[in-house]
């Protein structure tokens, strides 16, 4: 497994970044939910507090990820109509989109309420805007819808990933599963001398 990403494969950094950041927002949104839960006003500070950290290192590995994936190669798109292309390209933009300001709203939130806000009691970081009381449950609206809208994003995502893995038996999904082997292609075995690499799709 490479670093980079080639023709056939994602690399191994951006398969790092897809399946860390996409753990960690379903797991923290979860822990978001169920923050009521908390047995005591300080548990749950304390629970908050982890929340926000979390967040944050999602905000910094998703503008990672956009860095790297700007350097980054791409595996070549599989062979589908034109309108599947363009589909999957908007919901591509759409989630990256939705992670960078899925973070930064919480951070937003936490400005209008006037908290200090420090990454896992490590440093502190300023406020985007001034405290302002009135925007408090505004704000808060936003986070929470962007969560959901997040998720059913993602959900289209994981549908059109496994619609092409069951349906379409096609490379989409193995390419980005650590370790998976590709099927079909010249990249999945060794070429020998009797058969050399194309460089094609099947």
């Amino acid at each position: 497994m490479t670093l980079r990403s080639d023709d056939d494969h994602w690399g191994s950094v951006a398969k790092f970044f897809h399946w860390t950041i996409a753990l960690a927002i379903l797991g923290n949104g979860a822990f978001g939910l169920l923050m009521d839960l908390a047995h005591s006003p300080m548990q749950k500070i304390n629970w908050l507090a982890l929340h926000k950290s979390i967040g944050l290192t999602v905000l910094a590995l998703a503008l990672l990820r956009v860095l790297w994936r700007w350097r980054d190669g791409r595996p070549r798109e599989e062979p589908a109509p034109r309108w599947q292309q363009w589909s999957a390209r908007a919901v591509h933009a759409l989630l990256y989109l939705l992670i960078l300001a899925l973070p930064l709203s919480g951070w937003w939130y936490n400005s209008v309420t006037g908290k200090p806000l420090q990454w896992f009691k490590q440093f502190n970081l300023p406020a985007l805007t001034a405290a302002d009381p009135d925007m408090k449950h505004l704000v808060h609206a936003v986070h929470e819808y962007l969560f959901w809208f997040l998720l059913l994003v993602l959900l289209a995502h994981v549908g059109a990933a496994l619609k092409h893995h069951l349906f379409d038996e096609d490379n989409v999904l193995r390419r980005m599963l650590p370790f998976a082997r590709l099927r079909g292609t010249p990249s999945a075995a060794q070429p020998t001398a009797a058969q050399p690499p194309t460089g094609e799709s099947p």
